[in-house]
């Protein structure tokens, strides 16, 4: 309640990206403090080969260069996938590129995957890896196409980062569904997404001796017959999983936000519980085609525990969640872990 009393108060009337920000340096100061406040007990389970200290972990997005994983540990997260990385540096789009949508709880954002390139994120990665809290780490690795990249070459650039950051991921993903980097998401048509998997899947299967579990992420917006051949795709080529689902372009009726306050947003991913139906029925349809044969990563609009529980029930085997705990404040990550059982 003294979050919601902070945010409606404080954060709602200031920049949604400064906020982030500052609210970041924060947690990456205050670990030991945060360690003792949100513990949650341990409720271990092995995916992919991975030991994870419980089910719910946090998104890629909000920690894009490996700079926090240890503060949002901390407060209760059981991994963080980090990124979305690309091979080279990249500013990002212009500001103001992250939009709040308060009466939804949901969040606009075009922010064009800025991040340090995929030799600078490797090189923390490096250095935390040679810690022993960092060694415990569950640490996913979210890469995605560097803008200038022309489609044709998108093959080789998604191999370069999975080349530099493998050697430090429990698992990697690849991204090709952010609605905010031109043509990307026009890399799920399974002709232009299939020699994407095969190479960077050749890299993973090779790293210095030692397997690196392979996950794709999709888009919601992806037609069912679009989901299944993806599908299809993923079992054939032997990756480990999918991750379901990315934001959404679509702007649903059901929006309780003013129409012109929504347009004012503009063009980006739409995140928050608005997404929750399509997400959760994308997630089912693979696990029924699938059965067994593949990791899911449930996330797109889990917001609350009972979120949790029905990305579990229809087939989740990880579950995953960022909008809600910008609207949530601190004690949300130990709350959805302790649903996540």
């Amino acid at each position: 309640m003294a979050y919601d009393a902070l945010f409606d108060s404080v954060f709602a009337r200031m920049d949604p990206e400064r906020i982030h920000e500052r609210a970041f340096a924060a947690i990456r100061l205050g670990r030991p403090a945060t360690r003792l406040a949100f513990r949650v007990d341990p409720s271990p389970v092995t995916v992919m080969g991975v030991e994870f200290p419980h089910r719910f972990g946090l998104a890629a997005g909000f920690d894009k260069n490996a700079k926090g994983v240890l503060g949002l540990l901390a407060l209760g997260f059981g991994h963080v996938e980090i990124g979305t990385v690309t091979a080279k540096p990249q500013p990002g789009n212009e500001r103001p590129r992250l939009f709040r949508l308060v009466e939804d709880r949901a969040i606009v954002n075009r922010m064009g995957f800025n991040n340090d390139g995929a030799a600078a994120v490797a090189s923390r990665l490096h250095k935390l890896r040679g810690t022993s809290a960092g060694r415990r780490a569950v640490i996913g690795v979210n890469i995605g196409k560097t803008k200038v990249v022309a489609a044709e070459h998108a093959a080789s650039d998604y191999v370069e980062s999975a080349r530099l950051l493998a050697p430090f991921a429990d698992y990697l993903v690849v991204n090709v569904s952010s609605p905010n980097t031109p043509g990307l998401r026009d890399l799920q048509a399974v002709e232009s997404l299939e020699p994407i998997l095969a190479a960077v899947k050749a890299v993973a299967d090779t790293n210095h001796g030692r397997r690196v579990p392979l996950v794709v992420k999709i888009a919601p917006d992806l037609a069912d017959e679009d989901v299944d051949e993806v599908t299809d795709l993923v079992l054939a080529l032997g990756l480990d999983g999918i991750s379901a689902t990315n934001t959404t372009i679509a702007r649903p009726a059901e929006l309780r936000t003013p129409r012109d306050v929504v347009e004012a947003a503009g063009a980006g991913g739409l995140s928050g519980p608005v997404l929750a139906d399509r997400a959760l029925e994308v997630l089912r349809r693979i696990r029924a085609r699938a059965g067994d044969g593949l990791t899911l990563i449930g996330v797109g609009g889990v917001t609350d525990e009972a979120d949790v529980r029905a990305r579990i029930e229809a087939g989740a085997d990880l579950v995953q969640g960022y909008t809600g705990f910008i609207y949530e404040g601190p004690s949300w990550p130990s709350r959805l872990a302790r649903a996540a059982r």
